[in-house]
């Protein structure tokens, strides 16, 4: 079984060292790592220029594009495994990962995706606090990730986490990840309609807790300053949840997520009973978050109707 490790990169040099480091490090060889730079990163650039070819096969990818998103489909143009690992560079994998990896690709033909355990390094310090549940879509909207703290035995799930997720070629076939999610940089739950897709098309997610990697999150250069408040960030990611979920949804489903979403919400994407919660202790600042969710879930409702107006005018044309 023959693996391609993807990892997209924007102006962290040393993170990725430390990553294509760990790629040589795993007991079962890379058989070709995929790095995806931004034309603009000179800084990289030169560091892949100096990187000594016999130690990876390593193969350049350069985009012009802003985004995960771009820089992982303008990778997996390129994918010669049978197994494609994405992480991010800011990540190690650990010395198995490949091998574990592979275990349950080879145990079950219906394995179409299988993620793991980012081990979470804040300021040195880990984080390992557990949780049992992770990587679930409930049936009235709400994404529990987890991804970070999973622990137990693997199992099925809804959602996978880009740090540390592998497909199978031949499930993902020309499927690509969804060119429509907002931001520039990290463009938040970029990941859960590529999932959700390969899910409706019968194949499963696994996720294993003992498929790990290290994780050192990195400054990012976009909106998104991840623990720092930024009502754009906060729009393009209720934005994306937004626009998937109903894609994804009944029409009963999509009534209920809507609902949901506004009376209630998230502590992350607030709706009126959350903005009360919060408001004694955040103030203002638990008025911008709803009014940036707010927003969010407006943007990607018009768009998921754009989409479907679309889709029935082309019905109508060809008769289908």
């Amino acid at each position: 079984m023959r693996n391609t490790v993807l990892i997209p990169t924007y102006r962290r040099p040393q993170d990725l060292a430390r990553c294509l480091k760990a790629l040589q490090q795993q007991t079962k060889s890379v058989d070709q790592a995929i790095v995806v730079v931004r034309d603009t990163d000179t800084e990289t650039q030169q560091f892949l220029g100096q990187f000594p070819p016999h130690l990876l096969p390593l193969e350049i990818v350069t985009v012009t594009q802003p985004g995960v998103v771009a820089a992982l489909n303008a990778g997996l143009s390129q994918v010669q495994g049978d197994i494609v690992s994405i992480t991010d560079d800011d990540a190690a994998p650990h010395p198995d990962w490949l091998v574990k990896i592979n275990t349950h690709f080879l145990a079950d033909p219906q394995i179409g995706g299988v993620g793991g355990r980012d081990w979470v390094y804040q300021g040195g310090k880990l984080e390992d606090k557990s949780q049992p549940v992770v990587g679930k879509l409930q049936w009235f909207g709400r994404v529990i990730g987890n991804h970070h703290l999973g622990i137990g035995a693997p199992r099925e799930v809804d959602v996978l986490k880009g740090v540390n997720m592998s497909f199978r070629t031949q499930a993902i076939g020309e499927l690509r990840f969804d060119d429509r999610m907002k931001g520039t940089g990290a463009q938040v739950h970029f990941e859960m309609s590529f999932v959700l897709t390969l899910k409706r098309a019968g194949w499963k997610m696994i996720y294993d807790p003992s498929i790990a990697v290290d994780h050192y999150p990195a400054q990012r250069f976009d909106e998104d300053q991840r623990h720092n408040f930024n009502d754009l960030a906060l729009i393009n990611l209720v934005h994306n949840e937004t626009l998937i979920l109903l894609e994804h949804f009944s029409p009963l489903r999509q009534i209920v997520f809507l609902s949901w979403s506004i009376l209630v919400g998230t502590r992350e994407s607030l709706g009126i009973c959350q903005w009360l919660r919060l408001f004694p202790k955040q103030g203002q600042l638990a008025s911008k978050k709803f009014l940036a969710s707010l927003q969010g879930r407006w943007l990607g409702y018009q768009k998921y109707r754009m989409n479907s107006q679309k889709f029935d005018i082309k019905k109508q044309h060809f008769g289908y």
